[in-house]
């Protein structure tokens, strides 16, 4: 049996929205910021534990959303915990031109790993703000901005 890009894409949202990784709020953190999507409704918090060192020893989100906003956020806790801030500023680049079709994933290096997985979500691009969301929201909150909103 053949999994197409389409199909292991569903599967990884759905999958990631049911069972979402790091889905709790840090009562003490260094950093923190709230995010907002006003056209759907998404809202969430990111919260994050960084290091002097500027390591991310630990990074985890709360709120609603949809399958996309939090299978997202859930893929980012786990893609960005123990890199360095310029590491999860990278990946927030990475992530960002691949949801806008500025990088291929099969043809361009990058280090996105499993969330290469969104790479069609350029198709959809009312969804975009939804995948970014919880993205800008961590760049935010690393940037020392409490609110953050997609438009």
């Amino acid at each position: 049996m053949t999994i197409h890009n389409d199909e292991l894409y569903q599967q990884v949202i759905l999958e990631h929205n049911k069972r979402p990784k790091n889905f709790v709020k840090l009562e003490v953190c260094t950093h923190q910021a709230e995010g907002y999507n006003p056209l759907c409704g998404d809202h969430l918090n990111v919260y994050l534990n960084v290091s002097p060192a500027g390591i991310i020893d630990e990074v985890t989100f709360q709120g609603d959303g949809c399958a996309i906003s939090k299978a997202s956020a859930s893929m980012m806790t786990a893609a960005i915990k123990g890199k360095t801030v310029d590491e999860a500023r990278h990946l927030f680049e990475e992530f960002h031109h691949l949801l806008t079709k500025e990088l291929d994933p099969a043809t361009q290096t990058n280090h996105l790993g499993k969330l290469t997985v969104f790479s069609g979500i350029w198709k959809y691009p009312s969804r975009v703000k939804c995948a970014v969301l919880a993205w800008r929201t961590m760049k935010g909150a690393l940037d020392q901005e409490k609110s953050v909103a997609t438009e």
